[in-house]
């Protein structure tokens, strides 16, 4: 007889018997399954769940984690499970053994699906369960294409051709639908064409922003992925103009000014998710320059536990976010994955109790049970006047994107001050260098220590592709700035030390890296670093009394980082700075 799938996550310890009631309870109301109750709770993960419910059917799990969800290219498999069957069902094959086809499916129990996967591969099935999230990620980088849709649409253009105009596909919500564009036989423009094929690979690349500007003899396209900006092959002189018309027209700006900048965006529909790009024209010398920004919702994964944090300093974190109230800034520059942090400790601690509100410019990561409001300065709308309207919405947590003015500053330290849990961003070089920017924007010393909770700075560094990543002894240099820099205790025997350098494979793209991690300098504002900041806000002070508690710089994480071959020293270095 099957145990029970809350009897098996007690016994797992995920959750207790006071859970599994309230979850019982939410089941009854809500009509669903056991597992979507407790996730819906956040009583649990989705993996959690998965995990739980193979062991009550004896089926085994799949993950990246334990390698089991790592289908690999060259074996035809996307022959018996098609790229649109695989996405629309959420399964994704695996390997095949002993004539079964083992793949990876959300819900073991559905016979239907079972049976309709047969008949689509024609093979007996062997089921795997994962949760949804991991298997599309999956299904992503799997049937990405190895040939460049850019190059297709480039070789079709240099082939000549009467130019033709053609009706986008419009979702019922206003969303451009790019899963119906088929690339090499749509009749429409080429323009048109390029601008999808650009926007369909940057999103397969992981892609987070698309440059395209003209030269006096040349025209660049770069996709800045993980961070760096990578060529590739460039449309047509006689098309970019023809191209950034579409995009305006897409995101309703007007094509007859070429003199001035001009911001817009628009959705679009792609592999079942909407992604919204942000765009930006800007005019130079040779005409006009396009950015694109793509916020692609799937990509990011609100999870505290795999953004970065060490654990002492996700502890520390989420200890100041469990307070009822007072400050936690974090700093970093633009681009350095704040915004993801922050909304990942929203989505940690965000409940049915709690009022939630969020004061954003933009809100770039919409999220359920949270309020989220978009400043508009042309109407009045600021940080601070939003500020002050969010004190009349009963809130529990605000969320203030940015501090950027002395208004901003006291507005957030009386919301603080007043019964309420707020956390914002600053562009510091560090975490602690924050204590003097808020004291220059006329916050009093004694009522920043007593309001402050947590300082916080991160930084991303590339991910070392784990398929390709060399390992190497460090020369000497490496191992004496590791000594003196890591901040371990204790620390390891250096004379086996390893490190991992990147390499290239198919899989990474041949760039030796696949995908972004944070790395942090968490400070929880302790009495003795509050009684610091009341008599002098001293920063070396500051810093010296951290340490003495533990907690690292962001140099020192950054070496952790390294000895756990994440990523490397070269790349590691390239984003840290050592204290002064």
């Amino acid at each position: 007889m099957h145990k029970r799938l809350g009897e098996i996550m007690i016994q797992a310890g995920w959750i207790d018997e006071e859970k599994l009631n309230k979850a019982l309870k939410f089941q009854l109301q809500q009509a669903c399954l056991i597992g979507e109750a407790l996730v819906k709770l956040r009583y649990a993960t989705e993996e959690q769940v998965a995990m739980a419910l193979g062991k009550q059917l004896g089926i085994p799990y799949a993950s990246k984690e334990n390698q089991i969800l790592n289908p690999e290219k060259g074996q035809g498999l996307e022959k018996f499970i098609p790229e649109k069957f695989a996405r629309d069902n959420a399964v994704i094959p695996l390997f095949i053994e002993n004539n079964m086809l083992a793949t990876a499916i959300t819900d073991p129990t559905n016979i239907m699906m079972l049976d309709n996967i047969k008949l689509v591969s024609g093979m007996e099935i062997q089921p795997f369960i994962s949760t949804k999230a991991q298997i599309l990620k999956v299904i992503d980088s799997f049937y990405q294409g190895q040939s460049s849709l850019i190059d297709k649409v480039l070789d079709k253009a240099l082939e000549g051709g009467a130019e033709t105009s053609d009706n986008d596909v419009i979702t019922p919500d206003g969303k451009l639908d790019l899963d119906k564009v088929i690339i090499g036989e749509s009749k429409g423009a080429q323009s048109i064409k390029l601008v999808n094929a650009i926007m369909k690979q940057a999103i397969s690349e992981r892609t987070s922003d698309i440059h395209l500007e003209k030269f006096d003899e040349k025209v660049s396209l770069r996709l800045r992925i993980d961070g760096v900006l990578y060529e590739r092959s460039a449309p047509p002189t006689a098309l970019v103009d023809a191209m950034i018309s579409r995009v305006k027209i897409l995101s309703k700006l007007d094509i007859s000014e070429r003199r001035l900048p001009q911001d817009g965006s628009f959705s679009i529909k792609y592999q079942n998710r909407v992604i919204e790009i942000r765009v930006s024209v800007c005019p130079t010398v040779f005409g006009e320059k396009l950015v694109m920004r793509i916020l692609d919702r799937g990509s990011v994964e609100l999870n505290v536990k795999i953004i970065g944090f060490e654990q002492r300093q996700m502890d520390d974190f989420l200890k100041a976010a469990a307070a009822p109230n007072g400050l936690i800034f974090l700093t970093g520059p633009t681009g350095s994955g704040k915004t993801t942090t922050l909304n990942a400790v929203l989505n940690t601690i965000k409940s049915p109790e709690l009022n939630i509100m969020t004061l954003e410019d933009p809100v770039e990561i919409k999220m359920e049970g949270i309020s989220q409001v978009q400043v508009k300065p042309a109407i009045g709308l600021t940080m601070a006047s939003g500020l002050r309207s969010f004190l009349r919405q009963d809130p529990d947590v605000i969320l203030v994107g940015e501090v950027r003015d002395n208004e901003t500053a006291e507005a957030c330290l009386k919301a603080a001050m007043t019964g309420h849990l707020v956390l914002s961003t600053l562009h510091t070089n560090s975490a602690l260098e924050a204590v003097p920017r808020l004291l220059d924007m006329g916050i009093e010393k004694y009522l920043l220590a007593s309001t402050l909770l947590c300082l916080a700075a991160q930084r991303l560094v590339r991910q070392l592709c784990p398929l390709c990543k060399v390992p190497y002894r460090p020369p000497q240099d490496e191992i004496d700035q590791f000594a003196a820099e890591s901040m371990l205790n204790p620390m390891p025997d250096l004379t086996r030390l390893t490190f991992f350098k990147a390499k290239g494979c198919p899989q990474c793209n041949n760039m030796g890296y696949k995908g972004r991690k944070a790395i942090y300098e968490v400070y929880f504002n302790t009495d003795a670093m509050k009684h610091i900041i009341y008599k002098d806000a001293d920063v070396q002070k500051l810093a010296l009394e951290a340490a003495k508690g533990g907690a690292w710089n962001l140099r020192a994480s950054g070496w952790h980082k390294v000895l756990a071959g994440v990523t490397s020293v070269e790349d590691m270095l390239s984003v840290t700075v050592t204290e002064r």
